[in-house]
């Protein structure tokens, strides 16, 4: 008897030996071990940053969280990507899902279903940059600066600029409400606006007369692929139409391509001046300088800026400022949206656009940090736009004089 109760005792201590040696090395495991459902988990670049915290988290969520049976393991992973990046505090450098991607891409093309207005992150709250000429928002009324509190009934406090664009764009003939707040409202109010089929314009033109001076309007709303040829047509016809000076209107011109803001300004400058830096910020600089096309050097010139002048906007009027002396701002503070994107495909129809440099107008001028500044500064009040006038343009015209 004693016998066999010596061998129970030895293997029941066997067992619990066993029993304890598996609790402690199913917790002494690391928990990128225990993760299921998902590839590559080794990171291919080596950080200081202590990694198993993200993997303890998604260990346990797997191991506990009450729906866990229907957990998206990709959509996680573009959640934890788009967490990473909105720590950065820059509301630029964001990361695309195949839809979100391929939302951003029908954009640039110039051409895409919505509302048709420009909108960004401005001290933490989602901002109209400028609703563009001709569109529904435009005919609905937004202006630059107002706050988008709500998209629907969706509070806007937390979400991406892309997140806010999907939610707004939708199909032709479709309405979405936004709940705007305005400076001089005393409280918020709901527009709601038709969506439509939005295609960009890119230029227009036409004479004024001022002080007894043929003075040409050229009005410019955005830098498409395509800005840079269709503003060489609108400019063969400022050349022919005996224009004694040039007004360059880029109010409300939310930006777009850097290229065609760097060929425009080409037309107004000589060959190889300075029209934008950018400064990667760990000393590397790269300096983007005049073609010399240079037909509008002898013109006087004026430009026309506002809040939502944005991004190429302000760089071709910085340059004009810096580099010709005679050139004045007239108008609002710009936006100041002056930093450098870059735009990278990623596996299975992902993107990341990332910021990676600031702009620097000729002079040094950081538009991220502070916008410009116009020479002249002239306000629109709502009674202006409510009569049809634009006391902005009638400034620019006088200073022809």
């Amino acid at each position: 008897m004693k016998k066999i109760i010596s061998a129970i005792i030895v293997v029941g201590l066997i067992i619990a030996g066993f029993g304890a040696g598996f609790w402690y090395g199913k917790n002494s495991q690391p928990s990128i071990e225990k993760v299921t459902g998902v590839i590559n988990l080794q990171p291919t670049a080596s950080t200081t940053a202590d990694f198993s915290l993200f993997w303890d988290v998604w260990a346990q969520v797997q191991e506990k969280y009450v729906n866990r049976g229907q957990l998206d393991y990709q959509e996680m992973v573009y959640g934890a990507i788009a967490g990473m990046l909105k720590s950065l505090g820059d509301p630029y450098t964001v990361f695309f899902t195949p839809v979100e991607n391929k939302s951003f891409s029908q954009s640039l093309q110039g051409n895409f279903e919505g509302i048709g207005a420009e909108i960004g992150i401005r001290n933490a709250v989602l901002t109209v940059i400028s609703p563009l000429e001709n569109s529904p928002a435009k005919k609905a009324g937004l202006q630059s600066g107002d706050k988008i509190l709500k998209i629907d009934n969706k509070v806007t406090t937390d979400l991406t600029v892309e997140e806010a664009v999907n939610l707004i764009r939708g199909q032709k003939g479709t309405a979405v409400k936004l709940t705007i707040a305005r400076d001089g409202w005393t409280e918020a109010k709901e527009i709601t606006i038709t969506r439509d089929v939005i295609n960009v314009p890119v230029t227009k033109f036409e004479i004024k007369e001022a002080n007894g001076k043929k003075i040409a309007h050229l009005s410019l709303y955005q830098f498409t692929e395509n800005s840079g040829a269709e503003f060489a047509k609108m400019a063969q016809q400022v050349l022919t139409s005996g224009a004694q000076g040039l007004v360059l209107d880029l109010r409300d011109n939310p930006g777009g391509y850097l290229d065609s803001a760097v060929d425009i300004a080409g037309w107004f400058l000589p060959e190889n001046a300075l029209v934008v830096t950018e400064d990667y910020g760990n000393g590397q600089k790269n300096e983007h300088r005049s073609s010399g096309i240079n037909k509008f050097g002898s013109y006087p010139v004026v430009v026309l800026i506002s809040g939502g002048s944005a991004s190429a906007s302000e760089i071709l009027a910085g340059a004009l400022r810096d580099d010709i002396p005679s050139v004045k701002l007239v108008g609002a503070k710009s936006f100041g949206k002056g930093s450098v994107q870059e735009f990278e495909n990623l596996n299975g129809g992902t993107s990341l656009k990332i910021t990676v440099a600031k702009w620097l107008t000729p002079a040094g001028h950081s538009i991220m940090d502070d916008g410009l500044e116009p020479d002249v500064k002239v306000d629109i009040t709502k009674e202006d736009i409510d009569n049809g006038r634009d006391p902005q343009l009638d400034k620019a015209l006088e200073l022809f004089k």
